[in-house]
C-alpha cells in the first residue's frame, strides 16, 4: 500500500514525511483493517513530525482523524482475519471514524474511574502505533465509531479529533447554554466548537491572529472578533484557549469574570509566562488544561454534529500532497480543516 512515512522528525518545510510504498498491515485479536478514504491533518501531527512531541516509534505513519471502511478483522482470540467480518456490531463495509485515543488499558486507576482519557498506558493513533496518512490501517474495534450517514466521508474527517477535542473542551471549560464563551485562535477545533456554542445559544467571543480567521469567526456568528492583542469588550463566563501559546493563555485568563474557566486545548505549549496573580486568578478563577478524549466524548460529539449539521470547511490534500497539507496547517493558510484524501 501507499503510505505517508515519518522519515525523523524535522521541520516541515524540510519535507520530512516520504509517501511510497510499505507493507499493507494485518488486523491482530481483537484489531480490524480498515481502507482509508480521508483523514484529517491536525496541529498534534504538526508536533509529532516536528518533534516537539518525542519520538514514539521510527518510521510512524501519522494521522488520527480518520474516516474509513472496514475490510476485515480479528476477533478477540481467533486466528487470522477474514473476509467474512470483524464482529456483529461492526461488519465488513461499515464505515467508520478512528481519533486520537487508540486504546487504553482498561485497569489502571483512571480506567476504573471512568476517566479513561488519563490512562496511564494509552495508544496513540499516528503516534504510538500507525495512523491514517495511509491507503489501509489497523484499529482496535473497540475504539471505531460508526459514522452517521449525514456526515460524508470528506466533511466528517476533521470532526474525529478537531471536533471531539474541541468538544471536551467546553466541557472542560463548563460551558452553560447561553454563557459568554471566549474562543482564542480560530482554526480547525474552534470553528466546530463555534457551531456547538450557538447551537447552545452562546454569546461567542473570538481573539485571533489573522484577518482570514477573523472574517470567518463572524462569518460563523460570532458576538464579537478581534485581534490576539483585542480584550474582549465583556467579561467572559468561560475561555477555550487554541494556539500553542502561553501568552493567549494570559489574555484569556485577562477576560475572564470571577469564578470563570480557561480550558487549554493544546497537547504542547511553549511556555506559561509570569503572570499578576491578584490581577488574573485572584476571585477563583479556574485554569484547566484538555487532555485527550474519551469515546463517550466521540459519541456524544457525532451525535450532535448530526443534529445540528455540522460541516466544517475543508481544504482536501492528496495523500501525495500530505507535507503540504501539514505546511498549510502550519502556516495557518487556509480556513477550517486540511484533510488528506486517499
Amino acid at each position: 500500500m501507499r503510505a505517508a512515512t515519518l522519515t525523523s522528525p524535522q521541520e516541515v518545510w524540510k519535507r520530512p514525511l516520504r509517501v511510497g510504498e510499505v507493507s499493507r498491515p494485518e488486523p491482530k485479536a481483537g484489531q480490524v483493517l480498515v481502507r482509508v478514504r480521508a483523514c484529517g491533518v491536525c496541529r498534534t501531527d504538526l508536533h509529532i513530525v516536528e518533534g516537539d512531541l518525542p519520538p514514539s516509534r521510527p518510521g510512524v505513519i501519522p494521522g488520527h482523524q480518520i474516516v474509513g471502511e472496514i475490510v476485515s478483522g480479528n476477533a478477540a482470540g481467533t486466528g487470522a482475519g477474514t473476509a467474512t467480518g470483524a464482529t456483529e456490531e461492526l461488519p465488513v463495509g461499515t464505515r467508520v471514524g478512528v481519533s486520537w485515543m487508540g486504546g487504553t488499558d482498561g485497569t489502571c486507576r483512571y480506567c476504573r474511574l471512568g476517566m479513561e482519557n488519563l490512562c496511564d498506558s494509552p495508544t496513540f493513533t499516528g503516534y504510538t502505533v500507525d495512523g491514517g496518512y495511509a491507503e489501509y490501517t489497523v484499529i482496535r474495534s473497540d475504539f471505531t465509531f460508526p459514522l452517521p450517514d449525514q456526515l460524508d466521508d470528506l466533511h466528517a474527517a476533521p470532526l474525529l479529533c478537531a471536533g471531539i477535542i474541541g468538544f471536551r473542551s467546553l466541557r472542560v471549560a463548563g460551558v452553560k447554554h447561553g454563557d459568554r464563551v471566549g474562543l482564542f485562535g480560530f482554526g480547525a477545533s474552534a470553528h466546530l466548537a463555534i457551531a456547538v456554542l450557538r447551537s447552545w445559544n452562546c454569546e461567542v467571543y473570538v481573539s485571533t491572529r489573522g484577518s482570514t480567521h477573523r472574517q470567518l469567526a463572524a462569518s460563523l456568528g460570532a458576538t464579537w472578533v478581534g485581534s490576539e492583542t483585542d480584550k474582549p469588550p465583556a467579561e467572559l463566563d468561560c475561555a477555550v484557549t487554541f494556539a500553542p501559546s502561553g501568552d493567549v493563555v494570559v489574555a484569556a485568563l485577562a477576560s475572564l469574570r470571577k469564578g470563570g474557566v480557561v480550558a487549554i486545548n493544546a497537547i504542547h505549549l511553549d511556555r506559561i509566562p509570569q503572570f499578576d496573580y491578584d490581577r488574573l486568578l485572584w476571585g477563583e478563577r479556574q485554569l484547566r488544561s484538555v487532555t485527550n478524549m474519551t469515546r463517550a466524548d466521540a459519541r456524544d460529539f457525532l451525535q450532535v454534529a448530526s443534529e445540528i449539521g455540522l460541516k466544517p470547511r475543508v481544504t482536501a490534500f492528496p495523500l501525495d500532497h500530505a507535507n503540504e497539507a501539514l505546511i498549510a496547517v502550519k502556516e495557518d493558510s487556509i480556513d477550517g480543516a486540511a484533510v488528506i484524501v486517499v
